[in-house]
């Protein structure tokens, strides 16, 4: 099953961040904020593979990085103002380059078109040390409509707790539903699942996303420590346990599943056994019981010949006692005539 990762957050003036900061970051650009003067140059940031904007049909002017983002800067008064929205989406890596950058453009279409906002999308390579699987986008998208003049009303769908949960919801299931897509069309058996575990009925602990700031760390202390690396932050620590727990989990269950298929096994052998006993007792015992029907009637035949055999015996002796006792009769008779 490919990776299913999509985040939704808010790049606050609260926890001290900038619209115009993180388009810097995560296209690589150097970009100026002009409400503060400060300049944020990435310039030499690599693993960027690939950037874009997509606007609203007659909204040309938002797709100039650095107007769209010191507008953003520019429509919000507050100081704890929420300047942006960014979506992290995980790219399927059975994907190749040009199907990758499809499928995130489709999907940022699909986010322009809903909202009315503007779209800001930056493709990341895995990063070097990291797991080569890890393609991901960052699409960073205005609060505001964007009109053909300038910035309009705030988008609140996704600032409003009645319904921002379900506004997520139907986003990750849009997003898998336009990754599986772009599975089968590339010719791809992978599929993503947006179901959490807990709802799919699979024990099993998802991991957290680390985020740029314990990424960084964690890096520094892979390099640090080497082999005896341990995590540090507390994310990273989650990730760990939850892989320890994972393990154990897929260690009991690959138990689990030969245990079952030996009992298969010996199921289906036993049956084999039983079977092969049972057509044996049928074509043996059929024989066995003609064999023994036709001796018990060659014995019964015996016996009642030898019981003839016996009755002409005794009869011949019963004569035989006859005559000698008419003959004894006979020589008494004579012997009183004299």
């Amino acid at each position: 099953m490919a990776i299913c990762h999509f985040d939704v957050k808010a790049v606050s003036r609260a926890t001290g961040r900038s619209a115009v900061a993180a388009a810097a970051y995560r296209t690589g650009e150097t970009l100026t904020n002009d409400r503060d003067g400060v300049t944020h140059d990435y310039a030499k940031r690599t693993g960027v593979d690939g950037k874009f904007v997509v606007v609203p049909s007659g909204c040309e002017w938002a797709a100039d990085r650095s107007k769209l983002w010191n507008a953003a800067e520019a429509a919000e008064r507050r100081k704890d103002a929420k300047v942006a929205r960014e979506y992290v989406v995980a790219i399927p890596h059975e994907l190749d380059a040009p199907a990758r950058e499809a499928l995130v453009r489709g999907f940022a279409e699909s986010i322009v078109e809903r909202f009315g906002v503007a779209a800001d999308v930056a493709l990341h390579a895995p990063g070097k040390d990291g797991d080569q699987r890890n393609h991901h986008a960052h699409i960073l998208t205005t609060t505001r409509v964007v009109e053909p003049d300038g910035l309009g009303a705030k988008t609140r769908q996704l600032d409003v707790a009645s319904t921002a949960a379900a506004e997520v919801s139907s986003l990750r299931e849009l997003w898998a539903m336009q990754c599986n897509e772009a599975l089968e069309k590339n010719h791809q058996k992978a599929r993503v699942e947006p179901r959490s575990y807990a709802t799919q009925g699979i024990d099993r602990v998802p991991g957290v996303h680390l985020g740029p700031e314990a990424t960084a760390i964690e890096r520094r202390e892979q390099k640090a420590q080497g082999q005896n690396y341990k995590p540090r932050t507390f994310k990273a620590k989650q990730n760990a346990a939850a892989a320890e727990r994972n393990a154990v989990i897929d260690a009991a269950k690959k138990l689990i599943d030969a245990a079952e298929q030996a009992i298969t096994r010996a199921t289906s052998a036993a049956k084999e056994v039983v079977d092969w006993f049972s057509s044996l007792a049928q074509s043996v015992g059929s024989a066995t019981i003609e064999k023994e029907q036709k001796e018990r009637a060659e014995k019964e035949a015996r016996e009642r010949q030898k019981a003839q055999e016996r009755a002409k015996e005794q009869e011949e002796y019963r004569k035989r006692l006859q005559e000698i006792a008419q003959r004894r009769g006979q020589d008494r008779g004579r012997g009183r005539g004299r």
